[in-house]
């Protein structure tokens, strides 16, 4: 009984029913088969023009065309100049020209006779102050200077004077001192030997005294 068809809804023959429902299936299936897309989801149109560029294939061809023409001109040219060992002129007779040179040269003129002008006028110009009034007017300060003064002037200098003599003097002594005592402790030291050969000698002479004596 469970192997029978089962069908859906109720009915009064279920080999009818079947029969039926395999039917209305077989036809679901083919209108799926023949059924088409609303949305059209298929890859785009490809154009030739895009994917071959021949515009640029042209512009390419030509660039190496006149590349080439260049070469064959160069190389003709290199080689005329090996066979004829190369005859170039390379003078150039071109002088500069300058639209404002003569402009340029006027106000330059013009400078310089300003500035020569004013050298003139700065050199030939006499000095407005005196160097022997200025030393008159000290003369005359100093003087003023010594007759207000409570003491006399330049004391302070004399002592500074006096006291670098003095140290002068010490320092010269101080060394002399040091020379005096570096000598004799040379000559100490020199003398030395000599005494203890002579106490050498001296207890030689007595050892052979008493030698004798024996």
């Amino acid at each position: 009984m469970h192997r029978s068809y089962q069908p859906i809804l109720p009915c009064g023959n279920k080999y009818l029913q079947q029969k039926w429902d395999k039917a209305t299936y077989e036809e679901h299936k083919r209108k799926i088969q023949i059924s088409k897309p609303v949305v059209d989801t298929s890859t785009p149109q490809t154009y030739g023009h895009l994917h071959l560029k021949l515009r640029k294939l042209k512009l390419e061809k030509d660039r190496l065309s006149i590349i080439e023409r260049e070469n064959r001109l160069l190389l003709e040219k290199m080689s005329r100049i090996m066979r004829t060992k190369g005859r170039i002129d390379n003078k150039n007779e071109y002088e500069p020209k300058s639209l404002n040179r003569e402009r340029r040269e006027r106000e330059f003129r013009k400078v310089s006779q300003e500035n020569h002008a004013i050298l003139e006028r700065i050199m030939n110009c006499k000095p407005q102050y005196t160097v022997q009034k200025w030393n008159e007017e000290w003369q005359k300060a100093e003087n003023y200077m010594n007759s207000i003064a409570r003491y006399p002037r330049g004391l302070c200098k004399l002592q500074d004077q006096k006291e670098l003599k003095l140290k002068k003097t010490t320092s010269e002594r101080d060394r002399k001192k040091k020379r005096d005592l570096k000598d004799r402790c040379v000559t100490n030291k020199a003398e030395e030997p000599e005494e203890e050969e002579l106490i050498h000698q001296i207890k030689n002479q007595v050892m052979i005294t008493k030698e004798k004596i024996q």
